[in-house]
Order: C-alpha cells, then structure tokens, then sequence
C-alpha cells in the first residue's frame, strides 16, 4: 500500500526496504515537529505547504521538491487541500545532500517521483535498481531554488516566533512589532539583524514575498493576494513581486499551476 489517508499510521523508519513512498490527498495537516533516521523527499504537485525548521520557515510551491536529510528535525503544516508525493531512502545506501535542499521538479523527475511514490512497499530491491539510478541522475543535475526565511532566536521575540507559523499571521509594521513587545523599533532591527541577518523591513518583504506564493498556489487571486497583504493597490503588489520573484504574479501562477496526472 502506498496511498495513505489522515487516519493512517504511518512511519518510514520501521520499514526495511531501501525506497518507501506514499502518496496523499490531505485538506489540512500539522505533523507536528519530528524526524526521521531516513532521509525525504517531500513533493507536493497540487497546493502548497508550509514547512519549517528549528530557525528557518520554507514555502515548498508546487514544481519545487524538497530533500531532508536524516535526523533533521522538521514541521510540514497544510492548510489548503494539498496532493503531495513523500520517498523516504536508506542513506547507508544512498548519499543524498547532508543539507536540506530544495529543487525544481522537471515533466521527468515528477513521473519518477510518481511512480515511486506509489510503489508497493513490499516491492523487491531488484525491480527498483534502474528508476532509483535515473531518479538520483536527475536530482544530482535539478536547478536549485529555496524559498526560506531564518526566524529570530532572541527570547524576547518568542511569541512573534509562534504567530509566524499561524495560517492567519500577518508581519506587521516595525513600529507596531516594537509596541507589541515594548521595544524600540531600533532594538527590533538590531536583534533581526544579529539573529537572521536581514534587517526587520528586509525580513517583512521577504516574508511577504513567501506569503504570496503560498496564497497564489492556493489559487488565490492577485487582487485578493494584494488585500490580505495590505499593498495600496494591485498594482503596487504586482510591482513587488516582479521585483522580488523576477515574473508577475500572473506568469507565476501559469507555471505553478500544472495538472496532478
């Protein structure tokens, strides 16, 4: 069995075999924070999910694939409904990365992933040999693109660490974080600066930037985009993610938006 449903138990470490894969329909998901002794890779074709990690928060759009190495500890949150593809290998036997690293999933990569993601998990190793070879092939040569923003590690930004992982959080001004938390808006940039190296109004646009493409996956419109995350008009939001994304939200939508086989 590879297809899975929320009431499934399910857990890669306990099985022998070199590849697992499974295969999921979800509407919304938490897992929670947890690892794996084996090593994932994390596709989602339809949709898109939210996945973090101990300091850093990832956008996996569809047509992005992310591989986790073993013993990483990691949290994927779903909130719309979402089709996503898990492999999980034994890295005593295959060498994957040994950071995690995200990739852009080419007509070929996703027919592998497909059908691995669907094997039977009793399926002999000698049946597997020649499509697990291909896949690593196209992986080693897959473009690399990350959508990651580092979270803040000071305690007195605690609380604002927690809302960013909320479906319903929206970053606010500077000035309003500084109230918030009874601090000045100059502290506010020297501890984002100090902690992820960016600084707060930097950190924003980039966080917004992520927001959008996790909105726009979900086939939101670019006016409804514009007013969740508060630009003065539509084209002023367009103008943004030209900027930040190098297309318009519109072409952007267009290449993401690929029928699930």
């Amino acid at each position: 069995m590879a297809i899975i449903s929320q009431n499934t138990v399910f857990n890669a470490d306990t099985f022998t075999a070199s590849v697992i894969g499974i295969a999921a329909d979800v509407g919304q998901h938490d897992s929670g924070t947890h690892q794996h002794h084996k090593g994932q890779l994390l596709y989602a074709p339809q949709g898109c999910m939210t996945f973090s990690m101990e300091d850093t928060i990832c956008i996996l759009p569809p047509t992005k694939a992310v591989w986790i190495p073993p013993q990483t500890p990691h949290r994927a949150v779903m909130i719309n409904v979402v089709a996503y593809r898990s492999l999980y290998f034994d890295c005593t036997i295959f060498k994957g990365p040994e950071t995690v690293t995200m990739i852009e999933v080419n007509d070929l990569l996703k027919a592998l992933i497909d059908r691995m993601a669907f094997w039977p998990w009793d399926k002999a190793e000698d049946e597997i040999t020649k499509t697990v070879a291909l896949f690593w092939e196209e992986f080693s040569i897959a473009k690399r693109n990350f959508y990651q923003l580092p979270l803040p590690t000071d305690p007195r930004l605690k609380l604002f660490r927690t809302q960013v992982m909320q479906d319903d959080f929206l970053a606010p001004t500077a000035a309003a974080l500084a109230k918030s938390i009874e601090l000045s808006t100059k502290t506010i940039t020297r501890l984002f600066k100090a902690d992820t190296g960016m600084s707060y109004q930097d950190w924003r646009q980039q966080w917004r930037l992520l927001k959008a493409i996790e909105l726009l996956s979900a086939g939101r419109l670019v006016a409804d985009v514009s007013v969740c995350l508060e630009f003065s008009s539509d084209s002023a939001f367009i103008a943004f993610f030209k900027k930040q994304a190098g297309q318009t939200p519109l072409s952007f939508m267009k290449r993401e938006a690929k029928p699930v086989n």
